[in-house]
């Protein structure tokens, strides 16, 4: 796309009142664009459209009308979340109008350098750790994207001392065309999100463009450990700093005999700190921890303020979070574990026997990869949500014989139900785990709210 000053005067189109989307809006608006905002939710829903109308920027609701896009249309800026097969969408790239996200209109008004950061799983994590390690430095960051404040938002307020710290989705970076981080990292791919993208070919091209437009003069930071990552490596352009807790590497960032290291392809190998003395839990957050450190190493900040922030850091709320222990009995809360991968890591980072809590929005999976974890480490399962007979299926043939589903669709009740019957499950010693295998949008607004939810339930025990 152009430079968004370059849409002075012309009509901008911008679908979704969520965070990223009334950012734009109003970033188009000041730059003197024609902006139209249109969502579908009702109107009652979008408490954002009153403050866009103050401003003079057109805001409708509740649908979408058919001379919404039409060819005097210069741009279309879609949330993130919005499916590509919505009337709107369809008409634009009929027409051909181009169809952008926020990263793509953020980054070509950001001067600060960008880290750019997306995966399966660990995103959050690890883009809170880069954020605290640059901060550690003094390098200026400042942490945005899907963590945070929106792009749209943050990239025109940012100098070029600060260092844009971004978290990715996958639905964000695939509506970019020129967008280029400093250094771009790729953790991990698992299956997920199949509803929005329809194949695993959709979902993993649109992970890797983050890479699309980087040059020698960038960084990509990619899991040796992932076969569909490290097949990526012979195609890209910019310099690649793998990481692995599996194989020693003669560059990258990796896990020795229990320690992370850093090799600077150069023969020098530095060691930044023992695993085991870090703060946060889970053998799964090595990995995220080997690639933050490779991003700051990248970016200038030195050894010791890295291992220092790996040291306090203890965690991102809805993440393995400890909530409290009750009668010998501890509670976690993982809700940030919205796909089946994330919750076999989070139950494999745990010791103790587990009575978990799962289930949530049925995206077509069949949960089958649950099977041998569940047949080795869960001692009980309460099940919630449009999947809950899904894994029922898996825990029977797992053998669970403790096996309790909540049946209400309230919210509410459903996490305080489920949170009784665990606690009910339960003995010292033992740990109920919230750990969903699913995104929450069946049943809660966001996995923040279904985790809260848990807290506050687990509190009022």
């Amino acid at each position: 796309m152009k430079h968004p000053r370059e849409y002075r005067g012309l009509e901008v189109v911008v679908l979704g009142l969520a965070r990223s989307g009334v950012a734009a809006a109003k970033l188009f608006h000041q730059i003197g664009a024609v902006v139209t905002v249109n969502d579908k939710k009702d109107r009652t829903a979008c408490p954002e459209a009153d403050e866009l109308e103050a401003l003079g920027i057109s805001v409708v609701c509740g649908y979408h009308p058919d001379s919404l896009v039409h060819e005097g249309v210069a741009l279309v800026v879609k949330n993130p979340g919005i499916p590509y097969s919505v009337e709107p969408v369809r008409r634009a790239e009929a027409l051909g109008i181009e169809v952008v996200t926020e990263v793509e209109v953020a980054y070509l008004f950001c001067e600060a350098p960008i880290i750019g950061i997306t995966g399966s799983n660990g995103k959050t994590t690890t883009t809170t750790l880069i954020g605290l390690m640059l901060d550690a430095a003094g390098l200026k960051p400042v942490v945005a994207g899907n963590i945070g404040r929106a792009l749209t938002e943050a990239a025109p307020e940012v100098t070029a001392e600060n260092t844009m710290v971004v978290e990715l989705s996958s639905f964000q970076l695939k509506g970019t065309t020129s967008f280029r981080p400093a250094i771009g990292l790729l953790l991990n791919f698992f299956e997920t999100h199949l509803d929005y993208h329809g194949t695993m070919e959709d979902y993993i091209s649109s992970k890797a463009k983050i890479f699309a437009n980087q040059t020698q003069d960038d960084t990509a930071i990619l899991n040796w450990d992932d076969a569909v990552c490290r097949a990526m490596i012979p195609n890209l352009k910019a310099k690649v700093i793998p990481f692995s807790t599996k194989e020693k590497l003669s560059e990258g960032a990796y896990l020795d005999n229990g320690m992370l290291v850093y090799a600077d392809g150069r023969g020098d190998v530095q060691t930044i700190m023992p695993a085991s003395e870090m703060g946060m839990a889970g053998s799964f957050n090595v990995g995220n921890a080997l690639a933050a450190a490779a991003a700051a190493i990248t970016a200038g900040v030195p050894l010791e303020a890295i291992a220092s922030v790996l040291r306090s850091f203890t965690g991102v709320e809805h993440r393995l979070e400890f909530v409290r222990e009750l009668n010998g009995v501890s509670f976690y809360n993982n809700s940030k574990a919205t796909n089946a991968a994330a919750s076999i890591s989070s139950i494999e980072a745990l010791d103790q026997p587990i009575v978990l809590i799962a289930g949530g929005l049925d995206r077509g999976s069949d949960y089958m990869e649950l099977l041998p974890i569940f047949r080795e480490r869960i001692k009980g399962l309460v099940t919630l949500g449009q999947t809950r007979e899904k894994i029922n299926h898996v825990a029977e043939l797992a053998g669970i014989s403790r096996l309790q589903t909540v049946d209400t669709a309230n919210a509410a009740d459903a996490v305080e139900q489920a949170v009784q019957l665990a606690w009910q499950m339960s003995e010292p010693g033992d740990i109920v785990l919230l750990s969903p295998a699913c995104a929450s949008w069946d049943m809660f607004p966001s996995y923040e709210i279904r985790g809260g939810m848990f807290k506050e339930s687990v509190h009022n025990l």
